[in-house]
């Protein structure tokens, strides 16, 4: 008797349990919520392309002129800055081919003065291959007196035509 009473007691029990949770026709009423957003685009492909080089153009008005003491065909110390500047423009370059024009004040001969302009551009030519521009890309001319920077008869003017000017033959 006790085993059929324990038994019913078990018995009670899960049909208590049973009869407390879901039945078999419990509908779940929470509502679904679907996401409609669509997904981000795909981030722009990264260009992997190295950048094409700068090419600047070089203008000869970025050439320092060289000026010289009369009769002369030294470069004067203090123009040293100026054919490292105009170097360092043919550097930038390497295609560049220059023409350095010699030029002389009204003094002196035509003949001399030619080749005194011819000197000069000589020297300044130097000045630039020590500075590791290779010869082949400089041409030199003289014009001797023949084309003044400026017009006169005095120093002010024969001092801005004892020169040597850079002009670009191609680049």
């Amino acid at each position: 008797m006790k085993k059929l009473l324990g038994l019913s007691l078990i018995f009670a029990l899960t049909a208590m349990m049973v009869s407390c949770g879901p039945g078999p026709n419990t509908v779940d009423e929470t509502p679904v919520v679907v996401d409609t957003t669509p997904p981000p685009p795909p981030p722009p492909p990264v260009d992997t392309t190295p950048p094409e080089p700068e090419v600047r153009t070089i203008s000869e008005g970025e050439f320092q002129t060289v000026y010289f003491d009369f009769d002369k065909s030294s470069i004067k110390p203090n123009f040293s800055g100026a054919l490292e500047s105009n170097a360092d423009l043919m550097k930038e370059s390497m295609d560049m081919i220059i023409q350095i024009e010699g030029h002389c004040d009204e003094r002196g001969t035509v003949e001399y003065n030619l080749a005194l302009g011819e000197r000069r551009a000589m020297a300044t030519r130097s000045y630039l291959v020590n500075l590791g521009i290779a010869a082949e890309r400089i041409e030199i001319i003289s014009y001797g007196k023949e084309r003044p920077a400026m017009m006169g008869h005095n120093e002010a003017a024969w001092s801005k035509n004892r020169r040597t000017e850079f002009r670009i033959i191609s680049q």
